[in-house]
């Protein structure tokens, strides 16, 4: 069975839209990061769909192997970004005791 291109990318748009809304709406670090995977995701995602298309469609001069290759380097920066936003959160929860964004805005002891 072979997913259409255009539903590949609509789930895409609603995962980038549901992770907006969570980074935008929510006030718990964890659940920022989150949402920030979540939007990494769906572009993982429109990268592949596209490398599909575009192999279907037999364009000149252009590889399918271009889309994992991106998806490959969007999860690389992705378990980066997750290990060092980790870390940062472990550092604030040890200094502050919470993780809510709102105890942020003043870093100091």
């Amino acid at each position: 069975m072979n997913v259409p291109t255009e539903h590949l990318l609509a789930l895409a748009s609603i995962l980038f839209a549901l992770g907006v809304a969570g980074f935008l709406v929510r006030r718990n670090v964890i659940i920022v990061l989150a949402s920030v995977e979540l939007m990494l995701n769906a572009a993982n995602l429109c990268f592949l769909a596209g490398s599909r298309a575009w192999a279907a469609e037999g364009a000149a001069g252009g590889h399918p192997i271009q889309g994992p290759v991106f998806a490959l380097f969007v999860i690389l920066v992705a378990a980066a970004e997750a290990a060092i936003g980790l870390a940062l959160i472990i550092a604030i929860y040890r200094l502050k005791r919470t993780t809510a964004l709102d105890a942020t805005r003043d870093l100091e002891g």
